[in-house]
């Protein structure tokens, strides 16, 4: 059986603080099948857990995510273009739980975070990073469309401008870069990072628990308002007419 992607950790010195580690440091916390499929059973669990406040997401290792695992394939072939499409947004709907948890989520780029990862953090309510950092969207370099809803949720963060600077051009850009742009709230050094994440996740514990829970469903509204997710709404078929093409299919 295959190691955990994953693991889930409760602060007992911190009630109401859950962080999910993604723990293939090997693989630079590669999103392969395993990884999403134990990221959303996480997730959907978390959705009706009440005892849950705070979310915090990040990395073990030097990466908090080199993003989708190329030539991931669930075991055994797919049934239909149905089966095909719902594989194809298996990261999709990774990100789609993630943006809807009722608790508060912070994403903590203790590393590099490229495409997929990215998209990940974007779904996260407030996002820190070490000064070490470094970001990358490279899909329309490698022949791909952005998926996930990747557009809607960069425009909501970075803007129309910079969004189509980061997907279009596909270059790197660091942790400072990310601070300006909109993508990270702090930016800490790394051996600070913890500390950091330690005081943000404080200071929200120490809310009005039911104050903190409306402002968050607020501001997702508010975004959703902006730029809705719908205009994505064929990120899946997209992403399964590239496979074709680049398979020869």
């Amino acid at each position: 059986m295959s190691s955990p992607r994953i693991s889930v950790e409760r602060d007992p010195g911190r009630d109401g603080l859950v962080t999910i580690t993604l723990d293939r440091p090997e693989k630079l916390n590669a999103l392969d099948v395993q990884l999403h499929d134990e990221l959303q059973q996480v997730l959907a669990d978390l959705e009706t857990d009440v005892g849950a406040r705070v979310v915090v997401l990040t990395g073990r290792g030097r990466a908090f995510s080199a993003g989708a695992e190329l030539g991931s394939r669930r075991d055994g072939r797919p049934l239909n273009d149905q089966d095909r499409l719902a594989r194809v947004h298996l990261g999709g709907r990774t990100c789609e739980l993630l943006d809807r948890l009722p608790q508060v989520t912070v994403g903590v780029a203790n590393g590099l975070a490229v495409g997929g990862g990215v998209l990940l953090l974007a779904s996260c309510d407030l996002r820190l990073a070490a000064d070490s950092a470094w970001f990358s969207v490279p899909e329309v370099e490698l022949g791909m469309p952005l998926t996930w809803q990747g557009i809607p949720r960069l425009m909501r963060e970075l803007g129309p401008a910079r969004t189509r600077e980061v997907v279009m051009l596909c270059e790197r850009f660091g942790a400072e870069e990310a601070l300006r742009w909109g993508l990270v709230n702090q930016v800490h050094p790394e051996g600070a990072l913890a500390d950091a994440t330690r005081r943000v996740v404080d200071r929200l514990l120490s809310m009005d628990e039911l104050a903190l829970a409306t402002t968050k469903r607020g501001c997702r509204a508010a975004a959703e308002s902006l730029v809705p997710g719908q205009v994505a709404w064929s990120d899946a078929e997209l992403m399964l007419l590239a496979y074709r093409r680049n398979s020869g299919g």
